[in-house]
């Protein structure tokens, strides 16, 4: 069975993995012209940890990785006015936790297929034709090819699933925050293995030093209009947004133009009552977006990978329509209870990251303090680290 997989980020190259693993025939296509780089850093644990611990890429993620030794909030002085232990987080989870960029963590999955699935960058899809017995597709490129099932596995602003569900807006809800992220050689400070972020009404900058000597900063502030799509205007945004912004944040901005990577767009999450159509399926962003603050989106993302390639699997290389529906219902089926209790804890996490005003940046902060108390941490996170998932076991 030929399977085209549109998108090379974390969920594609997981499903290519376990569908090349089972004996289809994937096929990855890729819009951007390589493996996309920068980005923001991803706390990696619970059932996405499992899946990549069958392909076999944990000790490469915990080589890259990242276990942090503090999380430290500070005042516009920068000084420290709340702390986590992070060894709490990775003790809650048995020791399964790293912290670890994006796009590494895309790359080492991709690299788990050793090159030998076939893989097209620079071009997408253009138009999707499902006549029943095969998908047949015309890429931007004018080629033109068919396919057995077509997989959208590009992320929030899929085009699968605006070519075969209709426009984004009818699914999509946006936080109204905004996230930006981007990496600097030199930055000083340091502060080795130390996450530091700096909270004010309406927007964060969170500082993390990377392994290489640069340093990666997220801001996340919320925004009402549009976004520009050129890069000069969305960093002109952000200047404006966030020039007043006190502490470090005027001297970060202005390092913005050596960026070495940039990254923005909107908090938003897909919620969409089906996750197929006929001979089209989506998974990751593309069909479940729990957004960036949910957390665990290239966990879940895995995890939906690894669930369909098994549950395609079970329905055998020679699926039969009425097969291949109930291979992406089962699926469904299993993790969409998991994936809406995570949609719906990120509603209310907005004030954490851009409160509204004041009472909730006050609110927010003595939270956080109370989270330096051992047995508060122990209780709040020794819940939400765990997934109530049972991955189903690999068919031979």
């Amino acid at each position: 069975m030929d399977v085209l997989i549109v998108g090379a980020g974390i969920a594609g190259p997981t499903l290519a993995y376990w569908l090349k693993s089972f004996g289809f025939v994937p096929t990855l296509v890729e819009r951007a012209p390589r493996l996309r780089e920068g980005g923001y850093v991803v706390d990696f644990w619970g059932a996405g940890y499992d899946v990549a611990e069958r392909m076999g890429i944990v000790p490469r993620l915990l080589a890259e990785g990242y276990r942090f030794r503090e999380l430290r909030e500070v005042d516009a002085r920068g000084r420290r006015i709340s702390h986590l232990d992070p060894i709490r987080l990775i003790d809650a989870a048995r020791g399964r936790y790293v912290t670890i960029g994006r796009s590494d963590l895309s790359r080492a999955v991709f690299d788990a297929l050793n090159g030998d699935v076939e893989t097209v960058f620079d071009d997408t899809v253009e138009t999707l034709d499902d006549d029943g017995d095969r998908v047949h597709v015309r890429f931007n490129s004018g080629a033109t090819r068919s396919f057995d099932l077509v997989i959208g596995a590009d992320g929030l602003h899929s085009r699968v699933r605006a070519l075969t569900f209709g426009p984004e807006s009818d699914y999509e809800r946006y936080l109204g925050i905004v996230v930006a992220a981007f990496d600097v050689d030199g930055y000083l400070p340091r502060d080795e293995l130390v996450a530091v972020t700096h909270t004010e009404v309406g927007a964060q900058m969170l500082r993390i030093r990377l392994r290489d000597g640069s340093t990666m900063f997220c801001f996340m502030f919320r925004h009402d209009g549009d976004l520009p799509v050129e890069v000069g205007a969305q960093q002109k945004l952000l200047r404006s947004r966030l020039g007043g912004m006190r502490g470090e944040a005027r001297a970060v901005l202005g390092r913005m133009p050596q960026a070495r990577t940039f990254y923005m767009d909107r908090a938003s999450q897909i919620r969409m009552p089906s996750w197929s159509r006929g001979r089209i399926g989506l998974i990751g962003d593309a069909a479940a977006c729990p957004s960036l603050l949910a957390g665990q989106g290239a966990a879940l993302a895995m995890v939906e990978a690894y669930v369909l390639a098994v549950e395609l699997r079970r329905a055998g290389l020679h699926t039969s329509p009425g097969e291949r529906g109930d291979a992406f219902a089962a699926m469904q089926a299993s993790l969409a209870g998991l994936v809406r209790k995570k949609q719906d804890a990120a509603l209310g996490l907005g004030a954490a990251f851009a409160p509204r005003n004041r009472m909730q940046l006050y609110t927010r902060n003595t939270v956080l303090g109370l989270m330096g108390i051992p047995f508060v941490a122990d209780l709040v996170m020794g819940r939400s680290l765990r997934d109530p998932v049972e991955l189903p076991v690999a068919p031979l």
